[in-house]
């Protein structure tokens, strides 16, 4: 899965399936806003989870 855009907020997902967790980093306007960590379980994350966490975040922050 690439990169997530919203309202001048970039995310950025990566993912261990050896470790089993992954992180969305956070930048806006190309600066380090913040890193999201997550786990999931099976091959990879699924991709509604990671659109639900931006969500979640984009709701949050209000952006």
């Amino acid at each position: 899965m690439g990169a997530i855009e919203r309202n001048g907020y970039r995310f950025e997902p990566e993912y261990s399936v050896i470790q089993q967790n992954g992180a969305i980093h956070v930048y806006h306007k190309g600066a380090f806003v913040e890193e999201v960590t997550f786990s999931f379980s099976g091959k990879y994350p699924e991709p509604a989870k990671i659109e639900e966490l931006v969500e979640d975040y984009c709701e949050e922050h209000g952006i």
